[in-house]
């Protein structure tokens, strides 16, 4: 898929967030400011966060939750450098927790993720153009 704007590519990841239900995990893959946090607000909109301004890159504190119909379990490991790392903040609790686990820089944690979740891929295609590759291996 390709997105032209950033609305374009929030409209993508609320239409995902429809899909979405308790226990998901959306592992996001793609380069710095390629549209990861962009498509997390379209899932938190999509989801019912009433502010989705409040939806910003947790890359300093690491994950943040966010109200929703489901909770939502913003995860950004730009910052982790290793599994062991990654595994000292218990991240599995939100991975298999009961809300819905949204990981920025998942390729990170390939090994750990659960055989069913969703990748989705950002590719720069330019300054606003975006293609988006979203594989559901839910099933």
């Amino acid at each position: 898929m390709l997105t032209c704007s950033p609305e374009e590519t929030m409209e993508l990841g609320e239409k995902l967030a429809k899909r979405l239900s308790r226990g998901d995990v959306v592992a996001l893959c793609g380069d710095l400011g390629s549209g990861k946090t962009t498509f997390t607000k379209g899932i938190g909109k999509g989801l019912g966060v009433n502010n989705t301004r409040q939806i910003n890159s947790p890359t300093f504190v690491l994950i943040k939750e966010y109200e929703a119909r489901i909770p939502i379990y913003h995860i950004d490991l730009y910052r982790l450098d290793n599994l062991k790392a990654i595994e000292d903040i218990a991240i599995e609790e939100y991975i298999y927790g009961d809300g819905i686990a949204v990981i920025e820089w998942a390729e990170k944690i390939e090994s750990i993720l659960p055989k069913k979740h969703i990748t989705v891929k950002f590719q720069i295609k330019d300054e606003n153009k975006r293609e988006i590759e979203i594989e559901d291996l839910r099933h």
